[in-house]
């Protein structure tokens, strides 16, 4: 097919072209989640020191969309379209790390940090000066993770831009259906107090 075809090329562009060995360290940290993973530690603690309450929603919401986004591309996707990952389809692919050979649509890292930068993005985006920079990071570190599976050789772009795609959608519906409940419990309460339900 044309499209997988563009995403092939495109791969090859980017993990064989596009690349430098001063940058191989960084992606292979990104990428590496027992070697990144105390970045979101550092951004959990953020969110609950910052936003107090708001945090607190911030914070489950998030476990709650990267969840939902998780078993989407992993549980679902991976196996139910069978892509073979880049590394083992291809000739002349620059694997920087160690690869079990798992199905490669959609891309979970993706999905999963798409998923936290999204939550962030609702709920601080607005704030304030260090808000907004904390909302930035998290943006740009989600991307940034997101290339790094393409850069060490283990997803397609369309691999990422998918699971990309399916992070952002998990955390609104997560955060829709949170407000939804909200807005209706207070709305049930207010009527109680107001004498008109009964319930």
């Amino acid at each position: 097919m044309l499209i997988e075809q563009v995403d092939a090329g495109l791969f090859a562009f980017l993990n064989q072209q596009l690349v430098h060995p001063v940058a191989d360290d960084l992606f292979v940290f990104l990428t590496t989640a027992n070697l990144s993973r105390h970045i979101f530690v550092l951004a959990a603690l953020f969110m609950l020191v910052r936003g107090g309450r708001r945090g607190v929603y911030a914070l489950l919401l998030a476990l709650l969309a990267v969840g939902l986004a998780d078993v989407t591309a992993s549980g679902i996707l991976k196996p139910l379209v069978g892509r073979i990952r880049p590394c083992f389809a291809l000739e002349h692919v620059r694997l920087l790390i160690d690869q079990s050979r798992s199905f490669s649509f959609a891309s979970s890292h993706a999905a999963n940090t798409a998923a936290v930068a999204t939550t962030v993005w609702v709920f601080f985006h607005s704030g304030s000066l260090q808000d907004r920079l904390f909302t930035a990071t998290m943006i740009c570190y989600a991307l940034l993770v997101g290339y790094s599976r393409i850069y060490v050789g283990v997803h397609y772009p369309g691999d990422v831009a998918v699971g990309m795609a399916i992070g952002i959608l998990s955390a609104l519906i997560v955060y829709l259906l949170f407000s939804w409940t909200i807005k209706n419990i207070a709305g049930l309460q207010l009527l109680r107090k107001k004498g008109g339900y009964d319930g």
